[in-house]
């Protein structure tokens, strides 16, 4: 089989290459290459890295109760509760749709979250849950209906 001069001048710069490789390995474990202790890097109570380890002796002592959640618990937030009007309720499926009366929004409800007695067209008044796919109306009740 013969070999182009193409190839064989790919095969003598790709042996040369390996040879290079080879001789920067070797030139890496003669100078002893960085220790550990070289390549860790610390970070100050500033957020600066540095090289130097930081000092134990200044820590300071934080108190747990001292640290404040931004957010506020579950239980001490009231959910609001919105008005709206059945847009569509279909009793044999159990399901319906409340379009809120201050947006364009609609929320899904379930049978279960509902009074008996509702019906397409009622105001009623509700609270937002979220659900698999959205937020869902929860927690319904007809609204008065001298109201209407």
């Amino acid at each position: 089989m013969a070999i182009s001069f193409n190839k064989r001048e790919l095969e003598k710069k790709k042996e040369q290459k390996r040879q290079e490789k080879q001789k920067r390995k070797e030139e890496r474990k003669a100078n002893g290459g960085a220790s550990f202790e070289d390549m860790i890097a610390y970070v100050d109570e500033n957020g600066v890295i540095t090289d130097t380890p930081p000092d134990r002796t200044n820590k300071q002592k934080i108190d747990v109760e001292d640290i404040a959640i931004s957010t506020p618990k579950k239980e001490d937030m009231e959910d609001p509760v919105l008005n709206g009007r059945v847009e569509h309720f279909n009793s044999e499926k159990g399901y319906g749709f409340i379009k809120h009366t201050g947006s364009t929004d609609k929320y899904f409800f379930h049978v279960s979250s509902a009074p008996a007695s509702i019906t397409e067209g009622n105001i009623v008044t509700f609270e937002l849950e979220r659900g698999q796919k959205g937020m869902n109306a929860v927690r319904i009740a007809l609204a008065n209906k001298n109201e209407q």
